[in-house]
C-alpha cells in the first residue's frame, strides 16, 4: 500500500503519451488542466504531485516527443553521414513524420509553445525554443562540414544557409496544417538540397 500522501501509481509512459498528443493537437495555451486530467486519467493531486504544474507536465511531454516522433531531427547530428545526406534525411524524414496520419499533423516543437500571453506560457516557450536551438546548431554544424568537405562553396554564408534550412524545417508544420501535400514538400526539400550539388532525389 502506498504511503499516506503519495499519489497513486500510474503508467508514466501512457500519461506522457496522452499529454504529448493533446499538447501537439492543441498547443500549450489552448490545453486546459481539465483536458489534461481527462486525457491522462490523473486527478489534480496526482498531476501536481508527479509534475508540479502544467508547465512541468508540458516539459516532460516535450521530452517524450523528442525521444519519440521528434527524434527524427537527431539525424542532423550523425557525423557518419555526409553533411548533405544528414540534411536530406532531416528534411525528408521530418516531412514524413509530420504528415503521418497516426498522430497530430505538424511538429510539436514548432507549433505547441511558440505563442502565448506574456504573463503565461513563458516556461513552455523556453522549452521548445531550447530544442529549436539544438536543431539549429546541428544544422549549422552540417553547413560547416559541407564547406570543409567541398560540398558547399568556401564563401557560403554559414549563418544565412543555416537559417534557410532551419526556416524550411520549421515552415513544414504550417504548410502541413494548411493541407500542402507531402509530395510537394518533398519536391521543395529537393529544390533546397540542390544548393549542395547533385544528389539523389527523395525515393518516396
Amino acid at each position: 500500500m502506498s504511503p499516506v500522501g503519495r499519489p497513486r501509481a500510474f503508467d508514466l509512459e501512457a500519461v506522457l503519451e496522452a499529454a504529448m498528443l493533446l499538447f501537439w493537437e492543441q498547443g500549450y495555451e489552448a490545453t486546459s488542466l481539465a483536458q489534461l486530467r481527462e486525457a491522462t486519467g490523473l486527478s489534480s493531486a496526482s498531476l501536481y504531485g508527479a509534475f508540479g504544474s502544467k508547465d512541468g507536465l508540458f516539459e516532460r511531454a516535450v521530452q517524450h516527443y523528442i525521444s519519440g516522433p521528434g527524434s527524427i531531427t537527431d539525424v542532423a547530428a550523425d557525423e557518419a553521414l555526409s553533411p548533405r545526406e544528414a540534411i536530406a534525411r532531416l528534411l525528408h524524414g521530418s516531412i514524413d513524420m509530420q504528415t503521418d496520419p497516426s498522430h497530430p499533423r505538424g511538429c510539436l516543437i514548432a507549433l505547441s509553445g511558440t505563442l502565448g500571453a506574456p504573463d503565461s506560457g513563458e516556461a513552455a516557450r523556453k522549452v521548445v525554443a531550447a530544442r529549436r536551438a539544438v536543431d539549429r546548431a546541428r544544422i549549422r554544424e552540417c553547413v560547416v562540414r559541407g564547406i570543409a568537405s567541398g560540398d558547399l562553396a568556401e564563401d557560403t554564408d554559414v549563418d544565412g544557409t543555416t537559417s534557410m534550412i532551419h526556416g524550411f524545417l520549421l515552415g513544414i508544420s504550417t504548410q502541413v496544417c494548411d493541407g500542402v501535400p507531402a509530395h510537394d514538400l518533398h519536391t521543395a526539400a529537393d529544390t533546397l538540397l540542390a544548393t549542395w550539388g547533385e544528389g539523389a532525389a527523395h525515393a518516396g
